[in-house]
């Protein structure tokens, strides 16, 4: 089973309890004005097998507390989706926790396929104008569905209020270099990092749509 794949990185702290194994799919049809993560909207690249990523992260099996997968968009590639969980699920009892950008009821007969394999769902699109107050959400329109009783036990103390101590980020580099930051990012954090690198003279090129900064300023650093 083939699935076009962005990146895989652990230790992950950020996108749910405990140190986590992230898998970050290639390709989004949704494409929400303000992502941060435009580099992986494009379809078509980065194809491995599922028998490949099994490979990558059964090392790291024993040492990681949870799994979250997140894009692009993990519901694009649903036959993919079903096949890696399925694949996890075999090999590990640990939670999983799954991003989407889709409304939860236009999802839902994947979901069922997915038989449990699920035990946690954010669901719903990225909204640049709703608040972000919410633990885990980029807006607070988007959801946070237990599936499992194990999704429950995790996840529920994240439905609440961000903390202080929920704004931070986890630092990747891939063998090119190329530093990735894995969280959630308040709005304007990745502007305000460009920024302020300038200032120290560098030059920052990130990966979020920058549809929504016409005729916007910033020159305001990161608190």
């Amino acid at each position: 089973m083939m699935l076009y794949l962005s990146r895989i990185h652990f230790p992950v702290t950020t996108l749910g309890p405990g140190r986590r194994i992230g898998i970050w799919f290639q390709g989004c049809s949704i494409r929400c004005k303000g992502c941060v993560s435009a580099d992986t909207w494009g379809t078509g690249k980065g194809g491995v097998s599922v028998d490949e990523i099994m490979d990558v992260i059964s090392p790291w099996l024993q040492e990681a507390e949870g799994i979250t997968i997140s894009g692009g968009e993990p519901f694009d590639q649903p036959e993919a989706l079903i096949h890696l969980l399925a694949q996890i699920r075999s090999t590990t009892s640990i939670d999983i926790l799954v991003y989407s950008g889709h409304p939860f009821e236009k999802i839902a007969l994947t979901l069922e396929k997915c038989q449990g394999t699920i035990d946690a769902l954010i669901s719903d699109p990225y909204d640049e104008n709703a608040a972000q107050t919410l633990a885990l959400r980029g807006s607070d329109n988007q959801r946070l569905h237990f599936l499992t009783p194990l999704g429950e036990t995790r996840f529920r103390p994240f439905e609440r209020a961000l903390k202080s101590s929920d704004k931070t980020f986890d630092i990747m580099f891939d063998e090119a270099g190329t530093i990735w930051l894995a969280g959630v990012p308040r709005r304007d954090d990745m502007r305000r990092l460009k920024i302020i690198l300038a200032k120290e003279g560098h030059l920052a090129v990130t990966t979020q749509d920058e549809r929504s900064t016409r005729g916007k300023t910033y020159d305001t650093p990161c608190p």
